[in-house]
């Protein structure tokens, strides 16, 4: 089975949190992940931590990944990050819009995620390889669903090599979503984002934020077990590990976990679908 896994990260804050993050990334490494990819913040407010969490990676003979915002940012800057990964050998860029941080009131040069993959192959033609985003379940910004998929569609025309999903519960919608896509003339490779459940309150907390709807039937089900963590993390488990099996006969080239810096439940996901070597 050619099922392609990626895994992602947020840089560290603390030197315990990147110490923790050397033995997660350690313990994931036997899964052969295609890149690990490393979040920035608002306005690429931690772009530092990113390299320096990425590099680290690079130097440890895996596969990285830096996301790369454009919102707020100017050409120059994203240039000079552009330089700063080649030099380095790093291949492949998560490019995103991403979030205004708060209190700016410019977009920047760069308003779009399309724009900033043209921006990236106008000024480093084939160097890097190409992820962005897409949303299952719309963007919550979305004016209507057509708007969304137009949006989709500008990234991949731009150049992007390949797209990964926002996190759902609903293989339905990853189904749906795809085959709009293709009939759109979308070609590109689309993974679904996974997300691994270890905590039912933060699993909310993440899915009002990025508009992720999580279904009646999961939702009554976590909170019937109340402060019960084991009962939490196995129905988990079933629940993830049932839609990855899912995504994965519909068609899915690959899954991408969102691991919040744990290797434990991605590892456990992936042994129970075979995919381990």
């Amino acid at each position: 089975m050619n099922i392609e896994l990626s895994v992602e990260f947020f840089p560290p804050q603390t030197p315990d949190g990147a110490e923790k993050l050397r033995a997660t990334w350690t313990k994931l490494a036997p899964l052969k992940p295609a890149f690990f990819s490393v979040t920035f913040g608002a306005g690429g407010s931690t772009q530092d931590r990113t390299y320096e969490t990425v590099e680290e990676i690079r130097a440890a003979g895996l596969p990285a990944a830096p996301h790369l915002s454009c919102i707020g940012s100017t050409k120059a800057r994203v240039r000079e990050i552009l330089e700063r990964y080649r030099a380095v050998g790093i291949h492949r860029i998560v490019a995103l819009r991403g979030d205004l941080p708060s209190g700016m009131a410019a977009p920047g040069e760069l308003r779009h995620a399309n724009e900033l993959v043209e921006f990236i192959r106008k000024e480093t033609g084939d160097w890097f390889h190409i992820e962005v985003a897409a949303y299952p379940e719309y963007h919550p910004q979305a004016k209507s669903p057509k708007d969304d998929l137009l949006n989709f569609k500008r990234k991949a025309d731009a150049g992007a090599n390949a797209a990964i999903t926002q996190f759902c519960f609903n293989a339905d919608a990853y189904e749906h979503f795809v085959a709009d896509a293709r009939a759109a003339g979308v070609t590109i490779p689309i993974i679904p984002g996974i997300m691994p459940i270890a905590s039912f309150s933060k699993l909310w907390r993440f899915a009002d934020t990025c508009g992720a709807e999580i279904p009646r039937w999961m939702r009554k089900q976590f909170e019937s077990f109340g402060d019960d963590p084991a009962s939490i993390r196995a129905y988990g488990l079933d629940v993830v590990t049932a839609l990855c099996e899912r995504l994965i006969k519909a068609g899915a080239p690959g899954l991408h976990f969102y691991t919040l810096n744990q290797a434990g439940l991605t590892t456990e996901i992936v042994r129970r679908l075979g995919l381990s070597a």
